[in-house]
């Protein structure tokens, strides 16, 4: 029988990684209050690999395999993982949900390359937000494919300040990276362009060990807020926006990531006028050339597909490495920089001084599914609708970025 079990693993392998196969990592949270986004973001890898390889891969041919690795949304399971990867010879690592997951993991990388610099790794990130890492703790082996929060910030404050209703607004964010730097910058830019708006309250959670959002939202509604402005994901979202409802909060909500899995559903009804979401792509944008790209998502993974950096992540790495004819780290990253692409929601744009996407962003409000709104989000008959559209040059604070180049 142990034999059998064996043979059975070793076919199983062989099935998964073929000889050629160039192996690639992608590190989410598959355990844990994260879980569910973790998974979800690694689903969005894996389809952009299976379109890849559909093209013929990289290098003429070769094939692409995805190693998973569950980073437990610990900061030091992820550096132990970082080691792994190290030992299995894999050189580019895509990731991740969590922003101090994602600055642990860029600096363990630069860390390592300057060590060992016959073998560098390239960081992929298409997840951590958070504005340090493309600024203060940027570093020649990191790439950001998704929008920063100063980039999320400045399109959603640009939103608000055309709010003529509002005039109390409540920030909550989550006392993480991410959090924080969207609570500095919200702060700033709501004084600098609507300074009548009144900040009434401001407060960060721990990150996803909230259980009870009824007293956050008691201290809303004695507040007087007519708007939240939020940046919390995951299961705070959600469980923020359910007691919100249960609890007859009035206010609007204007957040960063509503877009996420299981948020459409928590929000249902209750979202409908009074909620606003700033995103890369949603599914009922007017010029929409990934709709078909997102319907065969849903057909094989069950859920939505709405994460546009992901898809860029991958293809421009890709790009990256058929432009050198190379799989050298040091080759790939001076090929990404300034690559000009388009993953289907407009022209992205790596800057080379930071390694920040340049990418339009857009804000939609949620309603039901009639003009507008073809596609429902998680068949909940509900859906976003653009408001307006954002150009890169609209959302782009000048970079605070030192980076030094090997």
């Amino acid at each position: 029988m142990r034999i059998v079990v064996l043979f059975f693993l070793l076919v199983v392998t062989r099935v998964v990684f073929a000889d050629n196969d160039l192996r690639i990592a992608v590190i989410e949270p598959l355990t844990g209050p994260s879980a569910v986004v973790g998974k979800w973001w690694s689903d969005h890898a894996h389809m952009a690999v299976d379109h890849l390889n559909a093209a013929g891969g990289v290098l003429g041919g070769r094939h692409v395999s995805i190693v998973t690795f569950d980073s437990k949304s610990s900061v030091q399971e992820a550096l132990v993982i970082l080691k792994s990867i190290e030992d299995q010879g894999i050189h580019f690592v895509f990731g991740t949900a969590g922003s101090n997951i994602g600055i642990a993991l860029s600096d363990g990388i630069a860390k390592h390359n300057a060590r060992t610099p016959e073998s560098a790794l390239l960081f992929l990130n298409y997840g951590s937000l958070a504005s340090e890492l493309t600024n203060e703790l940027c570093n020649f082996w990191h790439f950001r494919f998704g929008p920063s929060s100063d980039m999320q910030v400045q399109g959603m404050v640009y939103y608000l300040a055309q709010q003529k209703s509002t005039n109390k607004v409540y920030l909550l964010h989550q006392d993480y990276s991410y959090g924080q730097a969207v609570q500095r910058l919200m702060r700033q830019l709501i004084t600098l362009q609507r300074p009548d708006v009144r900040v009434v309250g401001d407060e960060l959670i721990p990150l996803q060990k909230t259980k009870d959002f009824a007293p956050y939202v008691a201290k809303m509604r004695a507040s007087g807020a007519d708007a939240v402005l939020t940046s919390i994901w995951g299961p705070d979202l959600n469980l923020l926006v359910k007691a919100s409802h249960d609890f007859g909060l009035t206010a609007r909500f204007y957040t960063l990531n509503a877009h996420f899995i299981g948020a459409p559903s928590a929000i249902g009804k209750a979202g409908v006028g009074r909620l606003v979401n700033i995103a890369t792509w949603h599914a009922n944008l007017a010029e929409n050339a990934l709709e078909q790209y997102a319907l065969e998502f849903k057909r094989q993974y069950k859920q939505d597909w709405n994460y546009l950096p992901a898809k860029a992540a991958v293809e421009m790495w890709a790009k990256a490495i058929d432009a050198v004819g190379s799989l050298d780290a040091p080759k790939v990253a001076k090929a990404l920089e300034g690559m000009h692409h388009d993953a289907g929601s407009g022209a992205l744009w790596m800057r080379p001084d930071d390694h920040q996407i340049s990418l339009p962003l857009f804000v939609s409000s949620f309603t039901k599914v009639g003009p507008g709104v073809k596609h429902s989000a998680e068949d909940t008959g509900f859906g976003f609708r653009t408001e307006f559209r954002l150009e890169p040059e609209a959302i782009t604070i000048a970079p605070r970025c030192n980076m030094e180049r090997p």
